[in-house]
């Protein structure tokens, strides 16, 4: 078995049970891309079981702290288990679920979503990659499903060193999928979504915001960033009057538009905008245009902390503009998906944006990711995903 061994003091995180070894952190060792290596303290003490990973930043990945483990196919298939009996725990209201989640789950760059009848798969590091013939076989074995598309695209894998690879791993067919939500159903594209096809994650803020626009009774709602209209489905299903949904992807405004067409809903209650967000936002503030809800779901604009500073501003920016639009009495959900923006910037960022846009506001509520996107007590990064309801005073 190989081995790396860390400088002197680098032990300290994964005596936490942190599972992430940096490059700069070892002393000396290795091994090929995706092995498993022994991870040692600088006195030679053992730490963990790790993938090791030679092009990474993140160098090994620890799949078990255990000294006694096996990496081996029982691994997986035990983990696999543990995190798909996990989620039967889980109150989700909806046939699409994450069922692993990366290292929240024990599975470093493994992530999984059942859409119905179909799963999907992103094998995002050399650990991973190795291992994947054994995780597929074990997924279709525990899920019972025959049905697996891998969508490993993300940009991730080129800092592994590793290629782009997508299709499908087991059955074939239309990637088209319709999935049950909440009171709606949403159809999506497996192969041509973003991330693995939808964002599951907002599931329960969709409700909330549903719940919310039912019980305020809103009028004139704006979905920003709406892709394919999660929240201008929730929002119709609440009982909004009308919905205006603004994306910059003209083929996520169309399956917008056919998911309100799905859900039986008036396509005269929408406007659906082909559009830049920003100078959208820019336009309504000039033409005095006010909304009794909006939405604010903008992509990744911080990947990492070393992108904080330029994308608070743009949280800043697009949040300040909303609350100008906000009508008084009116509600704002704001998100920000950034992995480099904690929870206690991101309300740093939409305070300092009420105090500029002359607004303030009663922050109701604070929101996460749905619970099959766990966060754990050993991995804080697992939350990427933070929301602020706020009510305009």
């Amino acid at each position: 078995m190989k081995s790396i061994r860390l400088r002197p003091g680098k032990e300290r995180s994964l005596l936490r049970r942190h599972p992430w070894v940096f490059d700069g952190a070892i002393a000396k060792g290795g091994g090929d891309a995706g092995e498993t290596v022994r991870v040692e303290s600088h006195e030679g003490q053992f730490l963990g079981w790790a993938a090791f990973s030679p092009s990474s930043k993140i160098r090994a990945r620890v799949w078990s702290f255990d000294e006694s483990e096996r990496i081996d196919a029982s691994f997986f298939i035990a983990r696999i288990d543990r995190a798909i009996r996990a989620r039967a725990r889980f109150d989700i209201q909806s046939d699409g679920c994450r069922l692993i989640h990366g290292e929240s789950d024990g599975l470093p760059g493994v992530v999984v979503d059942r859409y119905a009848d179909t799963l999907v798969a992103q094998f995002s590091s050399c650990g991973a990659e190795r291992w994947k013939s054994v995780i597929v076989e074990a997924l279709l074995a525990q899920t019972g499903l025959t049905r697996l598309y891998e969508r490993s695209d993300a940009s991730v894998r080129s800092l592994e060193g590793l290629p782009e690879a997508t299709g499908w791993l087991q059955g074939s067919g239309e990637t088209g999928v319709t999935i049950t939500e909440h009171d709606w159903k949403l159809s999506l594209d497996v192969a041509e979504g973003h991330k693995t096809g939808f964002y599951l994650d907002q599931r329960d803020s969709r409700r909330k915001f549903a719940e919310h626009t039912r019980r305020l009774q809103f009028q004139d709602v704006l979905n920003c960033y709406c892709y394919t209209g999660g929240f201008t489905v929730a929002a119709l299903a609440g009982g909004a009057a009308h919905v205006t949904s603004i994306d910059s992807s003209g083929p996520a405004i169309e399956r917008a538009r056919a998911n309100v067409a799905l859900n039986g809903f008036d396509a005269a209650r929408t406007t659906m905008l082909d559009a830049d967000v920003n100078a959208s936002l820019r336009q309504f503030h000039k033409e005095g245009r006010s909304f009794d809800a909006i939405v604010l779901d903008p992509p990744k604009f911080a990947p990492t902390v070393a992108h904080a500073e330029r994308a608070a501003r743009a949280y800043k920016d697009i949040n300040r503009i909303a609350l100008s639009i906000l009508a008084p009495g009116g509600v704002l959900f704001t998100y920000s998906c950034s992995g480099g923006i904690s929870a206690d910037l991101f309300h740093k960022i939409v305070a300092s944006a009420g105090i500029d846009a002359g607004v303030d506001a009663y922050i109701t509520e604070r929101l996460g990711g749905a619970p099959d996107h766990p966060m754990t007590v050993n991995f804080p990064e697992g939350e990427y995903l933070k929301g602020l309801v706020l009510l305009r005073k």
